[in-house]
């Protein structure tokens, strides 16, 4: 199997992950007003821009911290083509709007499409996640939150007041219902193929 080389512009993935005030600067100071002005001339506005830009950051945050997202595009293409997807979506759930979209007609390296389907189908899952844990009872919704957090279950224990065995016997209990509720989903299913 062949590795995949990270880019040079890795630096913004790391920056972001690190929560690195230069990095994120350097980002919106070069990257942002490209995604503003391209949802700003197909049928948005400066807030619309805006929260697309925060929304996928966060998502790419998310992603790197979860995956160790590595980065094998110019990071300028990646972002840009997450933007405009989203920006797209978000079009596409308000289609009672007239929509006047704009293109320029830009190649796209695979590797970019592939990051950003990757990017994308990370968020989904993590949607997924997150809709099915609220789902959950509130005991296992602490348990496991302990559980992601602390190092050991000694220490969740003893947050909880509760013994070894029991937070072991509950975080194996609430995991498996976890996992079988999203497995039951009907968008898990579709995540699947």
């Amino acid at each position: 199997m062949i590795e995949k080389k990270g880019h040079p512009d890795q630096m913004y993935i790391d920056g972001l992950s690190q929560n690195n005030t230069a990095v994120i600067q350097s980002i919106y100071k070069k990257f942002v007003p490209k995604v503003k002005y391209y949802i700003c001339t197909n049928s948005g506005d400066d807030d619309q821009a805006q929260d697309v830009v925060q929304e996928v950051l966060i998502t790419i945050y998310n992603q790197a911290k979860t995956n160790g997202l590595l980065l094998t595009c110019p990071f300028d293409a990646y972002f840009f083509l997450l933007c405009k997807r989203r920006w797209l979506n978000e079009l596409k759930k308000s289609s009672n709007k007239e929509v006047t979209f704009r293109d320029e007609n830009v190649s796209i390296e695979e590797s970019v499409q592939e990051m950003t389907f990757q990017t994308e189908v990370f968020e989904d899952k993590q949607s997924l996640f997150d809709e099915m844990f609220q789902k959950l009872g509130e005991k296992c919704q602490e348990v496991l939150k302990l559980s992601f957090v602390t190092k050991t279950m000694e220490e969740v224990a003893e947050i909880l007041n509760v013994t070894y065995g029991y937070v072991r016997k509950k975080k194996s209990l609430c995991t498996g219902q976890l996992t079988e509720m999203i497995q039951k989903s009907n968008r898990y299913k579709s995540l699947k193929r």
